[in-house]
Parts: structure tokens; C-alpha cells; sequence
């Protein structure tokens, strides 16, 4: 694993152009930059930096005018926290420890951070094990009152309460997934996501593993993950299927499938907490032959277009929505300018895209034109070790 202290330009420019600030560890606290800074955002950087010693989440200022992103501090963040989320009133972080072991025990960890509302530094409150090998992403219910965690090697899914003061409890519920796909990544099950519908009725768990959606009864106030008979969603035989992200107007949800390259849309039935089929398109570009594989996957907040990852490819693959019936239309394949772009992130504005491009420890900014959805760089990339998540939040500290 790359070093963060191999990362000179991180601290170069922490030094020269936010010199009060100081680089922390979980226990420190930060000072404000200079007020005459124009930036719009916070952006928290989760990664695979494995040593518990070593800084491993990071913390930028993201200008929107220019999509320059400014450094602020760094944090011990625990081993290898692949995947963050944050409240909306983002008083906590909260982040896997995609490990295989945690605290001497088999399995991954789960952190809770509280966030310091004057400089956004992460002071770690408690952590919990995840219930499963290498936990990959985590979500909140859209209540807040429980975290939903998927183990990717472990091929479960775990619930944790969280308390008042924003703490982790032990793990409420679990479920273990059973079976395996015709794929050679696919020999067992590989919980990759899981997430609340719009209703915070049902909660949906994309396994890569066995190619299927399980479905949840959520009781994230009672602490209950009650798995029901039939599946949401059973994808095409070796497509593994790996994130899940509704439309903004919770009709229609898009499924990225990792191992044959596709997009699947989606028509939600919110009574039964079901998926179908309405469409099945590639990410990649006709004549692409090298090999390939599909990562995130995100709607723009005006519900007009979608943007997939893929890792081969190299490139933001860029869909138009058809608004009536939620079918997709390609319009662009952009390159990241990195390579193994494993997660993206837009700005709440949808104007700005940000790609952490994994194996060339770099994060690239792009300009999303508000007429049409495609992207256009900014010329702005800064050095990250081994990015694997993009979390960005309105400036809460000014």
C-alpha cells in the first residue's frame, strides 16, 4: 500500500496555501482556513490505505467556480475506509474498515466520527464489528437511525442502531446470503450494496455474487432486517450485479452490473419491494474489446441523466433518461484521466463531477454542462493515495 506520506503535493499544499491548519490525527481538531477562500463544499476522501498508523481519510475545499479542490487535514481514519456516508445533519461520518480481520477477530469494522461543525475534522466516537469479511458500503436509513452495512467476502449484511450521540451499537440484525453464479469472480455470495427505498420501507441488497437484489422489510426504529421469501431482482446469469441507486422520482431505479459491463433500468413496484426489467444497455463503446468491469453508479439530481464507472475502460460512461418511461439513451464516454475509477461523486448542484480514479492515486474534477449532462474536465486533479469514495457536502463550517 502506498503511503500517504509518499504524497508530497498533499502537503505542499496544506503548507503553503492553508498554513494554520495543522495535519491531525482522529483525536486532534483543525483551524478554519483564511475567510477571503472562495469554496462551496466539503469533500471527505475514503481509502485504501490499510495501516491504522497512517492517515486514511482526507479532507478538501472544493471551489465551484473553478473546480479547484483545496487541502484542509487528514485523518487516522482506521484501516482501509473504502466506503463513508454522512446525516444530512452531518454532525457524523461514519465508515467501513474493509478488512478481514478487526479488533483480532475475522470479519471487517464499522467508525463513527463526530464532525466538528467550525472545520469539519473528524474526532472518532466508537467503533463496532461489521459481522462479515471486507464490509464495502454502508448507508443510513432515511430515518437515521441505522446504519446498513454490506460484507462483501463475508456475503452478509449487518444493521447497526445508532444512538443519540451519533455511536454505533452492536449489530441488530444480519443476514447471510447463500449461493454462487456461473462467473469465475462469482463462487459465492458478495454482498456489494445495500440501501433504503425512497419510503424507508424496504431496504435492497445487491449481491454480485449470486446475481440477485434480496429484499428487507426495514425496522430501522426497532432494529429489524426481516429478509422476505422472494428475491427484488434476479439479474442476468453472470452480470453481477453491484450498486443500486433510485431515480429522484422513486418510479425508477438503475442497476450497474460489474462483471458484463451493463446498466439494467428499472421500474419500481413500491407496494411489493420489486424491481422490473426495462432495459439492459452497455457502458462501454461499440468495438471496446479489452476487459472490463463496472463500479459506481449515479442519477443527476434533476433526474435527466445517469453516469456509470468503468474500470478498463477507464471512463465516465454518460446515459440520457428518457423522463416518460426511464429507458437510457448513451451520449458520452469520458476518460477519468486515471486509472480504475471505483467511485464518483456530483455536487448537490449536479454542476460539478468528481472521479477518484483508484490504482493512479488521483482524483479529477469535471464540469457537467447544465444544458445536456456531459462532462467536460476542468484541468483540476490533485494526488490522492488509493481513493475509493467521494463524499460531498455543502460547506457547513462557513
Amino acid at each position: 500500500m502506498t503511503s500517504p506520506s509518499s504524497f508530497p503535493k498533499f502537503r505542499r499544499a496544506l503548507a503553503a496555501g492553508v498554513g494554520s491548519l495543522v495535519l491531525l490525527s482522529v483525536a486532534g481538531c483543525s483551524k478554519p482556513a483564511a475567510k477571503s477562500m472562495s469554496r462551496d463544499y466539503l469533500v471527505y476522501f475514503g481509502t485504501n490505505v490499510s495501516s491504522e498508523q497512517e492517515n486514511s481519510i482526507f479532507l478538501y475545499r472544493l471551489t465551484t467556480a473553478t473546480g479547484l479542490l483545496t487541502p484542509v487535514s487528514a485523518y487516522r481514519g482506521g484501516a482501509s475506509p473504502t466506503y463513508l456516508t454522512m446525516p444530512a445533519g452531518r454532525r457524523n461520518l461514519y465508515a467501513v474498515s474493509e478488512t478481514q480481520t478487526f479488533q483480532g477477530a475475522k470479519g471487517g469494522g464499522v467508525s463513527s466520527f463526530a464532525v466538528d461543525q467550525h472545520t469539519g475534522a473528524l474526532t472518532l466516537l466508537n467503533q463496532q464489528p461489521s459481522t462479515g469479511a471486507s464490509p464495502c458500503y454502508i448507508a443510513l436509513d432515511r430515518a437515521e437511525k441505522a446504519a446498513l452495512v454490506a460484507n462483501y467476502v463475508g456475503g452478509n449484511v449487518a444493521m447497526l442502531p445508532i444512538g443519540a450521540n451519533g455511536q454505533l451499537a452492536a449489530p441488530s440484525a444480519t443476514d447471510q446470503h447463500q449461493g454462487s453464479g456461473p462467473h469465475k469472480n462469482q463462487t459465492g455470495a458478495h454482498a456489494h450494496c445495500i440501501i433504503p427505498d425512497p419510503a424507508n420501507t424496504y431496504a435492497f441488497a445487491v449481491d454480485l455474487g449470486t446475481d440477485q437484489v434480496v429484499a428487507y422489510r426495514l425496522g430501522a426504529a426497532q432494529g429489524q432486517l426481516t429478509r422476505l421469501p422472494e428475491p427484488a431482482f434476479v439479474a442476468k446469469p453472470g452480470a453481477g450485479p453491484r450498486h443500486l441507486v433510485f431515480h429522484p422520482n422513486g418510479k425508477q431505479a438503475y442497476l450497474i452490473n460489474e462483471l458484463n459491463s451493463t446498466v439494467t433500468a428499472l421500474a419500481y413496484d413500491a407496494s411489493a419491494g420489486k424491481f422490473k426489467e426495462l432495459q439492459s444497455v452497455s457502458t462501454l463503446p461499440k468495438g471496446f474489446t479489452g476487459e472490463n468491469s463496472c463500479a459506481d453508479i449515479h442519477v443527476s439530481p434533476d433526474g435527466l441523466y445517469l453516469y456509470a464507472s468503468n474500470r478498463g475502460h477507464n471512463s465516465i460512461a454518460v446515459f440520457a433518461i428518457d423522463t416518460s418511461n426511464g429507458t437510457l439513451a448513451p451520449i458520452q464516454y469520458m476518460s477519468t484521466q486515471g486509472k480504475t475509477p471505483r467511485n464518483f461523486a456530483l455536487t448537490p448542484s449536479g454542476r460539478l463531477l468528481l472521479v477518484a480514479n483508484q490504482n493512479s492515486n488521483n482524483v479529477v474534477t469535471f464540469r457537467v454542462d447544465g444544458q445536456n449532462g456531459l462532462l467536460a474536465p476542468t484541468g483540476q486533479t490533485i494526488e490522492v493515495p488509493s481513493p475509493m469514495f467521494v463524499q460531498i457536502v455543502e460547506d457547513f463550517t462557513r
